[in-house]
C-alpha cells in the first residue's frame, strides 16, 4: 500500500478534483506491474495496470490500490469491470471512496463477482494523500491549510510593518516540500504582494517532485490566489502570470486594471464581499467550476489551498472556521 501511495503522487498537479491513485500487482511478495492515474480522460490506475500487463494473471496474484475501484461510467469505463474480466481473485484497498457514485458499491461489485476484497488498509494515510478530493466530496470545498511564521515572542513583521525574516533554511525547505508542493494553490492577501513582492513558488534546486508539468524547472508549481477586492495588485508583481488567480470584489469587475491583468495571463474571479471579507462559500462555488488551465491544456478546479497570509487573510479564515489544518513555524 505504501508503494501505491508513492506511485499515486505522480498525478499531483494533474488530477484536479479527482483522487491521486496508484495500483500494484503483487505475486509472491514481488511487484510485477503498476499503474497510476494521470488526469481526466486518462485510464484509471487499475485499468492502466491491466492494459500494460500482457502476461497471464495467476490466481495467487493480488491487486493493491489506495482507493476503492470505481463502478460507474464517467470519462472512463468502470474499473470493477476490468478487474473482474482480468481474473484477479484478491484485491486490497486502502480506503473506501467518499464519492456517492461509488461509496462501497465498488467493493460490493467485486465481492458479488466472487473476488476476495481486503481492507480498508491504512485508510488514514490514504485519506491524507487525497485530503482535497475527500474535502470536496464531504464538505463541498477545498481542504484548507493555514500556515504562518512567527518569532518566539509572536511577532510576524517588524514594528513598521516591513518584512521580517523569521524561519530558518531548514524550515523553509520543509515548508516547500511538505506544504507548497502538496497543495494546488497558495493564497495570500494583496498587501503581502505589495509589501514583500514574493514569487510564491516551490524552490530548492537539490530535489525534484514527480508530478505535473512545471513552470519552473522540474518541480510542480501550485497556482497563486490573491485576495484583492479593490484591484491594488501591481502589474509588475512577481506573481503576475497565468499561474495567478486574483479574487476581486464583484463591484470592481469593470475596473480598467482588470483588462490589463488579463492581458498578462492573470485569471480574475469576482466574488461577493460580506462585512469587508470575501464570501468564502461564494468563492468555493466559483473555484470548484473555474477552468484553470494546466500544462496539458486541461481544466480542473482546485482541491487543496495553502493560506500563507498576511494577518488580515488569516483572521478572515479563522472567523469562518474554514481551516482544516494549521501549521505554525516558530523562528
Amino acid at each position: 500500500m505504501h508503494s501505491c501511495l508513492q506511485i499515486a503522487q505522480k498525478g499531483r498537479g494533474l488530477v484536479g478534483e479527482n483522487p491521486m491513485v496508484g495500483s500494484v500487482l503483487v505475486r509472491k511478495e514481488n511487484i510485477i506491474a503498476q499503474g497510476v492515474y494521470l488526469g481526466c480522460g486518462k485510464p484509471h490506475a487499475e485499468r492502466q495496470l491491466l492494459e500494460k500487463y500482457d502476461q497471464k494473471i495467476s490466481s495467487e496474484d493480488v491487486l493493491y490500490v489506495n482507493l476503492e475501484p470505481c463502478c460507474h461510467h464517467g470519462n472512463t469505463p468502470p474499473c470493477t469491470e476490468a478487474i473482474i474480466k482480468s481474473g484477479i481473485q484478491t484485491v486490497v484497498i486502502g480506503m473506501k471512496d467518499p464519492d456517492s457514485r461509488v461509496a462501497g458499491k465498488g467493493v460490493q461489485a467485486l465481492r458479488d463477482a466472487g473476488i476476495h476484497v481486503i481492507g480498508p488498509v491504512m485508510p488514514e494515510l490514504c485519506r491524507r494523500l487525497n485530503k482535497g478530493f475527500v474535502s470536496l466530496r464531504e464538505n463541498g470545498r477545498p481542504y484548507i491549510t493555514l500556515k504562518r511564521a512567527q518569532t518566539r515572542e509572536g511577532a510576524i513583521a517588524k514594528p513598521d510593518g516591513s518584512k521580517l525574516c523569521i524561519t530558518s533554511d531548514e524550515q523553509n525547505l520543509w515548508s516547500h516540500i511538505h506544504l507548497r508542493a502538496t497543495h494546488d494553490a497558495i493564497l495570500v492577501g494583496v498587501q503581502t504582494v505589495i509589501t514583500d513582492d514574493p514569487e510564491l513558488t516551490v524552490r530548492n534546486g537539490k530535489w525534484k517532485v514527480e508530478s505535473g508539468k512545471s513552470t519552473k524547472g522540474d518541480v510542480f508549481q501550485p497556482r497563486i490566489i490573491v485576495f484583492d477586492p479593490n484591484v491594488r495588485i501591481p502589474l509588475d508583481a512577481k506573481v503576475i502570470g497565468d499561474r495567478c488567480i486574483v479574487i476581486i470584489d464583484t463591484k470592481n469587475n469593470k475596473n480598467e486594471k482588470v483588462e490589463d491583468l488579463q492581458k498578462k495571463g492573470v485569471h480574475i474571479i469576482p466574488v461577493t464581499l460580506k462585512n469587508d471579507h470575501f464570501d468564502l462559500h461564494d468563492l468555493w462555488q466559483k473555484l470548484s467550476t473555474f477552468p484553470v488551465r494546466t500544462g496539458t491544456g486541461g481544466h480542473f478546479p482546485l482541491s487543496t489551498v495553502l493560506v500563507e497570509g498576511g494577518e488580515q487573510t488569516w483572521n478572515a479564515f479563522k472567523e469562518t472556521q474554514m481551516i482544516d489544518e494549521e501549521v505554525v513555524l516558530i523562528g
